[in-house]
This record gives C-alpha cells, structure tokens and sequence, in this order.
C-alpha cells in the first residue's frame, strides 16, 4: 500500500500532502487543513486504485506471451497469431511497452491516429479488432479495468465479385480440357469452400450414398461432418474417383496451378477473377434463392452475419427481384 500524509512547512503558510509516486517524492500545497486531509484520502485511493479495484499492475511483455499462450491454448492457427503479433508490434512501435496501467483512452485514440497515416483503413481496422480483443482478456484476467472505448473505422464498401449463369458456364467450357481444374472450379462453386480445403480433400472424406463430404478448415479449424452437396456434383465427382489409381488418398494429386487458372480465367473472359469469388458466388447465389444469412453463414463457417453479408454477397440481383415484386403496372 502506497502512503500518504500531511504536514507543515516551517515559515509557511497552509498545510501540505506529500506522497511517492515512480520513485520520486511529490507535495502539493493546499489552504488549510481540511482541505489538505480531503485531498490526502483522494490521492490514497489514486495511488492505490489497482488494491481497491483487485486491478493486478502487468507489464507490456508479460501481458503480450501470456495472452499468445492463451491463444495457443486455444487452437489459434498460426496466421492468425501472426496477424496478432503484428498487430501488438506496430502498437508497440508507435506508444511504447505499456504495463497494464498506462493503457488508456487516451493511449488508444494516440495509436489510431499515428497507425491511420501509414495504412489504409481496412487494415487499420484489423489492428483495431486484435487490439480490441487483446484489450478485452486483459481485462477478463484483471490487468484493466478502465472502460476504454475501441470502434472500428467506417469504410467505403466495395462491390462483392460474383459470376452469373453466363458467366459459370464460360469458365467451366474453358475447363473441359483439365478435368482436375474443372472438379476443383465445380466444388468451389457448389460448396463455398476455400482453396486450401479443396486441395487438402481426401477420397475418404466423400460419402456418396449421403451425397455429403467430410470438411475442416485449414484457416479457422472448424469442421463439418456432413457438409451436403448437390447430386449433380457428386455424380461428377463419382466418375472422376472412378478413374484415379488404387491405393490414391488425395481426391488432388498435384497442386493448386496459379498459371493454368489465369490462362483459364483470360479465355473466359474473366481476366481479374479470383478463386476465391467463386466461394464469393456460391454465397452470392445461395443468397438470390432466398437462403436465410444464418444457414449461409454456417456453410461458409463465417463467426459472424455481418461477415456474410458485406464481404461476401452480391446483394445487387436481390435488390433488383424485390423491387420488381412491386406492383408498379397497377399504379399507371
């Protein structure tokens, strides 16, 4: 418990508070002695808030590996502790190792400020969000106790890229001369999945009397049992396991060919397509056939609706369907 006290100065007027603080010895002067008592309790409580409160004081490094363990511990991937690590760096770069009392509002809005010249506001928010939710275990483990508010910037929203009927056609036509980019293309379309968790698919995960794969994500670690699929699409994928060597594993024996898909994309007219707006598309379709967010948010495995529905559907076809339900010919 850091101590405070009162007294006098020989040949001076008024009464005086002295106390510690970082080390230094500090007085303040006041007009008389009630005065100096009022404020000698006040500064008491200040200097000894983290007692009162059950604030325990922790230091910026101590804070940082206790909470990438804590991570750890829960199964983060390790892009994801990356993003996070980078995140507390530029933090610690631009304010300085903050034990857990020098976190402030104060503190926050000065990091925003200097981190929003050198990026562009998507990846401001980024930082903002892992600061955000580094900020909030601090808390929950009793280093802060201070209401600090954290928002996230508004941004300018870009349209979502996805392919329309004519538009999947083109590019599955262009696919007809390579079966395993085609299956790859077919999958993306009818599951959403990612890249990385078609190219990671094995023959044992299919089920083809259930019509349904077995699938976990390499980026977020969840899983799903039984994700359901089309019977066109298992149909087609039943030939092709049909026709792979005994003994294969993989439903992909080589991997993803970057230099095959942009010569794809070019002779279907599709020069800037990403492959993952074809996960785009998927939600984006779902979405124009009256699919509720909830059951689209848990095929595409998103932690939030917000996450669907901004950066990932092409709400412009359902826009335009709803306005074209209204009875305009009945008006004129």
């Amino acid at each position: 418990m850091k101590k405070t006290w009162i007294y006098k100065r020989k040949g001076i007027k008024g009464w005086w508070v002295g106390w510690y603080e970082s080390g230094c010895r500090k007085a303040k002067a006041l007009h008389s002695k009630k005065l100096a008592e009022h404020f000698c309790q006040l500064k008491y409580s200040q200097l000894n808030s983290d007692v009162f409160t059950g604030m325990v004081v922790a230091g910026w490094q101590q804070m940082v590996d206790e909470y990438r363990q804590a991570k750890k511990v829960q199964g983060v991937t390790e892009g994801t502790l990356y993003e996070i690590a980078l995140s507390l760096r530029n933090f610690e770069r631009l304010v300085g190792k903050c034990s857990s009392k020098q976190i402030t509002q104060h503190v926050m809005d000065k990091f925003i400020l200097q981190r929003g010249t050198e990026v562009s506001r998507p990846t401001l928010n980024k930082d903002i969000r892992n600061l955000k939710t580094f900020i909030n275990w601090c808390k929950a483990k009793r280093y802060l106790n201070e209401n600090l508010k954290i928002k996230e910037l508004k941004e300018e929203e870009k349209p979502v890229r996805s392919l329309n009927d004519t538009e999947i056609k083109k590019l599955l036509k262009v696919t007809e001369p390579y079966p395993l980019m085609k299956n790859r293309v077919l999958l993306a379309l009818a599951t959403g999945l990612r890249r990385g968790d078609i190219d990671s698919l094995k023959i044992s995960d299919i089920d083809f009397e259930k019509n349904s794969i077995s699938t976990t994500s390499r980026k977020t670690k969840k899983s799903m049992a039984s994700r359901p699929v089309s019977a066109e699409i298992m149909s087609v994928l039943s030939k092709y396991v049909c026709g792979l060597d005994v003994g294969q594993e993989k439903l992909f024996r080589t991997k993803f060919n970057h230099r095959k898909w942009r010569k794809i994309c070019k002779g279907a007219g599709l020069v800037d397509l990403k492959f993952h707006d074809l996960r785009k598309t998927f939600c984006s379709l779902l979405a124009q056939n009256g699919v509720s967010t909830a059951v689209t948010q848990r095929l595409l495995e998103h932690s939030s609706p917000n996450l669907t529905n901004k950066v990932y559907t092409n709400v412009d076809p359902v826009l335009r369907t709803a306005v074209e339900q209204l009875p305009v010919g009945d008006w004129l």
